[in-house]
C-alpha cells in the first residue's frame, strides 16, 4: 500500500501536470508539447530538491510520474472544453500542487535527517520551482517573480509544519495542516489581493 506522502505526491503530480498542460493548451501547444510542459511542471521542483539533497530524482526510478502526467494530458483532452470554461481551473490545480508538493518536500528533507530550516527551503523549492519551469516554457514571467504571494505561501506552510512537529503532533497531522495552510494562504492572498511590497528602483525608462 502506498504511504500517505506517496499519495500526496501522486495527487500533487497530477494537479501540477494539469496546471501546466492547461496553460500549454491555451498557448496552442500540440499534445507532445503540452505533455512536456506538464511533466516538467510536475517534476521540476522535486528534481532540484533531490539533486540538492544528493538523492536520485524520483522520476528516474519510478514511472509513476510519467504515467501520472499522461493521465493528466488525457484528462485535459477529454474535458478540455469544460476546463476552459472554468476560468479558475489553472489557479485551483496550481494551488493544490503547490500545497501538496511543499508538504512532500518538507517531509522528505526531514526523513533524510536535515534540519527544519533546510526542510522549509526544500519544501518551497519543491512547490514553486516546477511553476517557474512551466512559465518559462510558455514564455510568461514566472509567478514567483511577480508580486503575488506564491513561494511565500510555501514558507508559511513549512513553518506551520515545524510548529506542529514541535508540539508533538502526528506526522500526518503536520502534513495536512501544512498543506492546508499553503492552500489557504494562496487562496486568501489572491482573493484579497494581498501581496509583498515591490522593491522600487530606477527603471531603464527614467535613466
Amino acid at each position: 500500500m502506498p504511504t500517505f506522502v506517496q499519495i500526496l505526491d501522486f495527487i500533487g503530480t497530477f494537479a501540477f501536470a494539469i496546471s501546466g498542460i492547461r496553460l500549454a493548451s491555451a498557448k496552442r501547444f500540440d499534445w507532445f508539447g503540452a505533455y512536456v510542459v506538464g511533466f516538467v511542471t510536475a517534476i521540476g521542483g522535486g528534481t532540484i530538491r533531490d539533486l540538492l539533497l544528493d538523492v536520485t530524482p524520483g522520476w528516474m526510478t519510478d514511472p509513476m510520474y510519467l504515467i501520472c502526467t499522461g493521465l493528466a494530458l488525457l484528462w485535459v483532452i477529454l474535458f478540455g472544453k469544460f476546463l476552459i470554461h472554468m476560468h479558475n481551473t489553472f489557479f485551483i490545480f496550481d494551488s493544490i500542487g503547490l500545497a501538496l508538493f511543499t508538504v512532500v518536500g518538507v517531509g522528505k528533507s526531514l526523513s533524510l535527517g536535515y534540519p527544519f530550516w533546510v526542510a522549509i527551503i526544500m519544501g518551497s523549492i519543491t512547490g514553486a520551482a516546477g511553476g517557474v519551469f512551466r512559465d518559462v516554457f510558455i514564455n510568461e514571467i514566472p509567478l514567483i517573480f511577480r508580486k503575488e504571494i506564491y513561494a511565500m505561501a510555501c514558507v508559511v506552510g513549512g513553518m506551520f509544519y515545524w510548529v506542529c512537529s514541535l508540539i508533538g503532533l502526528e506526522p500526518y497531522i503536520c502534513q495536512i495542516t501544512a498543506g492546508s495552510t499553503v492552500f489557504i494562504v494562496r487562496i486568501l492572498a489572491v482573493k484579497f489581493q494581498i501581496c509583498l511590497p515591490i522593491l522600487s528602483g530606477e527603471s531603464e525608462e527614467t535613466k
